[in-house]
């Protein structure tokens, strides 16, 4: 299981004293006002650095960290990731999962034929949408809906789904 959970993406600067813009990676942007530090994973390494600050605006979340006091300072953290680790992560309801956790899993069929494997999910306001590849390349969307989705086993790295009549090509 992945230890750390990006929730931001930092896009650019905002200021001159070393705010930066990001785009949340997360269902709840609002989250931020929780955290008093997060990671940002620069050049495949994390820096842990203390959030001082965190406003709103328009879709986007201006966050100011510790020791980051100037725009050429925040600049060198554009396009960089914000994780935290596992532990300080929002916790999900009850059968809901992290995207990065599903991807990757096994996906069956009602009759235990594998479908194929999990290659993203598709969020699409109303519902998810899992988007599984099979061997041959071919995408299956299949919605994430609980009349849908029967069983999901993080351990196994398997899902288990009922397919809607007619969302296959071959029960026209």
């Amino acid at each position: 299981m992945i230890e750390y959970l990006q929730v931001g993406k930092i896009v650019n600067t905002h200021g001159v004293k070393g705010e930066m813009k990001l785009i949340p990676l997360t269902d709840d942007p609002r989250r931020f006002d929780e955290l008093k530090w997060a990671y940002i994973e620069k050049d495949g390494q994390l820096e842990k650095l203390s959030i001082l600050d965190v406003k709103y605006v328009k879709g986007s979340v201006m966050i100011k960290f510790s020791g980051i006091d100037s725009m050429s300072e925040a600049e060198k953290y554009k396009d960089c990731f914000v994780l935290v680790d596992r532990e300080h992560a929002v916790k999900l309801p009850e059968d809901s999962f992290f995207i990065c956790d599903i991807i990757g899993c096994s996906v069956f069929d009602e009759n235990g034929r594998l479908l194929g494997e999990l290659t993203n999910v598709l969020e699409t306001g109303s519902n998810d949408v899992y988007v599984v590849k099979d061997d041959s390349g071919k995408e299956i969307l299949v919605p994430a809906l609980k009349s849908v989705v029967s069983n999901v086993s993080l351990n196994q790295q398997r899902i288990d789904v009922i397919i809607p009549k007619g969302l296959l090509d071959d029960e026209v």
